[in-house]
């Protein structure tokens, strides 16, 4: 076949989300953060290992994610949305039982006006400046927020995987003096807060990227090998070129391998002449520029031709290719296109 295959390992995943919930106290809970298609692996698939792992609370970053997890998972588990209860979304909020971090004056009025009495949480901003109520807003309507009995009430910290980095005990600060003496549920922590220690853990946790082989958990299983076909292969002169704006000259006869796999497979043209791939244990350098559908690497060096070779795998892991593509892990697994087949193992 001419589509190259994502194999995703649901039991890697869940034995992820198992060693970080190991990280906190029994009295924390561990939720699993599954945003984004559930960072490209499919929201369906995903859902249902974790709940079968044992995860009852759910994130998403918008009602509509909202709507296909719920689908997926049944009407039990607890599901947040970190967008909060925007303008049209009060029937899917409703008919779906999803509770949305408020994250304005504006939404707690539209939420205990169109639901009233219906679950929701609050999102406090203590200094990332992206959501959230801010300290002189949340003074003004804590009480009659905390009278309607909110399901929890959450920060995100901006700087987590640099645990050196100042503002992390600022925002830890900030979040406690923003909820000293409440009782109700609160969390702070995404996979680096979990890193960071007790002190950052509050009621319950959320882990993102690292239930996916992300950093910065750094003990965490590789998730996903992206395995690419070869469609053919051609010997290549000295001094020929290959791709696209002939960036790329051959120096030495060579044996070139193109692959099933391009920039519309969410593949960065920032890895053209600069990536490798695996076949098997052996490197093989990516020659060339990543056009849309094709990818060429140079294969001189093997004994024989792959049916395969690997962009994705144990020996490159998404942050190893965000390193070359000057990105982040986030953006590699969120960009897998819709064209891979995908294959779940466990």
């Amino acid at each position: 076949m001419a589509t190259s295959v994502l194999h995703i390992d649901l039991t890697a995943l869940t034995d992820n989300w198992r060693a970080l919930d190991r990280l906190t106290a029994p009295s924390v809970e561990t939720a699993a953060v599954i945003k984004a298609d559930a960072y490209g692996l499919g929201v369906a698939k995903v859902g249902r290992a974790l709940v079968k792992a044992g995860v009852k609370k759910f994130f998403v970053a918008a009602a509509e994610e909202g709507v296909a997890l719920r689908a997926a998972i049944g009407p039990s588990p607890w599901i947040g949305v970190f967008g909060g209860h925007m303008a049209g979304d009060t029937d899917m909020i409703a008919d779906m039982h999803l509770v949305p971090m408020l994250n304005s004056l504006d939404q707690i009025t539209r939420h205990f006006e169109a639901l009233p009495g219906a679950p929701f949480g609050i999102q406090l901003d203590t200094g990332m400046n992206r959501l959230g109520l801010e300290a002189p807003e949340w003074e003004a309507v804590k009480g009659l927020v905390i009278k309607a009995r909110p399901d929890l009430i959450m920060s995100h910290l901006a700087c987590a995987d640099e645990p050196d980095h100042a503002m992390n005990a600022h925002q830890l600060a900030t979040f406690r003096e923003m909820t000293e003496g409440l009782t109700v549920p609160r969390a702070l922590s995404a996979t680096g807060g979990i890193l960071l220690g007790p002190d950052y853990h509050f009621d319950l946790v959320r882990p993102g990227i690292g239930l996916y082989g992300g950093l910065p958990y750094e003990d965490s299983k590789a998730v996903v090998r992206l395995e690419c076909p070869v469609i053919q292969t051609r010997d290549v002169a000295p001094n020929e070129t290959v791709g696209y704006s002939n960036t790329w000259t051959a120096e030495a006869p060579t044996r070139i391998a193109t692959i099933s796999a391009g920039y519309a497979d969410g593949i960065s043209r920032k890895i053209s002449n600069a990536a490798v791939l695996f076949d098997g244990d052996t490197p093989c350098p990516l020659v060339g520029r990543v056009s849309m559908d094709l990818i060429t690497v140079d294969i001189t060096h093997l004994d024989h031709v792959p049916k395969s070779l690997d962009l994705l795998c144990a020996h490159q892991t998404v942050d190893d290719l965000a390193d070359v593509a000057g990105t982040i892990g986030y953006e590699i697994l969120t960009s897998l296109g819709g064209r891979y087949l995908r294959r779940y193992i466990g």
